[in-house]
């Protein structure tokens, strides 16, 4: 399901953290973002590997094609977004993804971007439609059975979003019976089953902020990075309510028995970690939504 026109209009400022403003009637200005395109840190660029030699099947497709096809999100601000009309891509795990891109032999130009909704990861892995998936994708023991995680990159944590003039909802304890709303195939359904409220869902989560804009729903529940990234679009109008209720670490997603590009893909994190590329790639893009980069980096779970 599409979110409207003025969703995809207010989305469009996203843009203006990268690149010019969208131009559009009614389009926040700089001055509604968290800093203007003219001060905001950049992204780094990140060097190219040449002649890299890694045993795994879907690296040797990528290579003959010359291309690596790499799963995102598109509607989430300064996580993975894509912007209307230039199709360009930003936000912080598509950082991730050009950093480990490079690291495999891959320049930004050679990376084809696969839009995939939450119910759809696991069978595009499985099915090889994408070498691998990098898109606020929590890591648990049930998608372990489907596929394997690099990672994690970030670690989020499940809240609540609602709108700006709403003081009955105030965390997890405060919902029953409220509808929320959640993108379907996401760790948020279960989570927020728990405290007795109607899950209503849709395959993305602009669409759950645009009904909830409209009053269709009382509140947006999802990883607390995805949802400050909409409370800064949606100025005096949404704001993220109580603390984080579950601990979600995010990984690369890929296929369950290509170790070989998993370790790769582990290396290429650690590296860029290391080198300071992960927090400049931070405060470019996550950073922008009011949240400083962790203290302390997540530790790589390698198995």
């Amino acid at each position: 399901m599409k979110a409207s026109r003025t969703l995809a209009v207010a989305l469009c400022a996203v843009a203006l953290t990268a690149t010019a403003a969208c131009g559009k009637d009614g389009t926040p200005g700089a001055s509604d973002n968290a800093a203007s395109a003219s001060n905001a840190p950049k992204a780094p660029s990140y060097a190219v590997k040449t002649d890299v030699k890694i045993d795994s099947p879907a690296l040797a497709e990528a290579k003959k094609r010359g291309q690596l096809i790499i799963g995102a999100k598109a509607d989430q601000p300064f996580l993975g977004f894509e912007e209307p009309g230039s199709g360009d891509r930003s936000g912080f795990d598509i950082e991730i993804a050009k950093m480990i891109a490079a690291d495999l032999g891959f320049t930004p130009q050679q990376i084809k971007w696969s839009t995939l909704v939450s119910s759809q990861r696991e069978p595009a892995i499985s099915k090889g439609q994408i070498d691998f998936y990098v898109g606020t994708y929590s890591i648990n023991d049930e998608r372990k059975k489907t596929v394997s995680f690099a990672g994690p990159y970030y670690i989020a944590g499940q809240d609540l979003l609602v709108k700006a003039d709403n003081t009955s909802i105030t965390g997890p304890d405060s919902i029953a019976g409220k509808n929320i709303c959640t993108a379907t195939g996401s760790t948020s359904i279960k989570n927020i089953q728990k405290y007795n409220a109607k899950v209503t869902q849709f395959d993305t989560y602009s669409a759950c902020v645009d009904k909830l804009t409209t009053g269709e729903v009382d509140a947006v529940t999802t990883d607390d990075a995805i949802l400050k990234g909409y409370a800064s679009k949606f100025k005096g109008q949404l704001k993220v309510v109580g603390k984080p209720f579950t601990e979600e670490k995010y990984g690369v997603g890929l296929n369950k028995d290509d170790k070989n590009l998993r370790d790769a893909i582990n290396d290429a994190i650690k590296a860029h970690q290391d080198n300071g590329d992960w927090k400049k790639a931070y405060d470019a893009t996550l950073g922008l939504s009011g949240s400083p980069a962790p203290a302390t980096l997540p530790t790589i779970d390698r198995y």
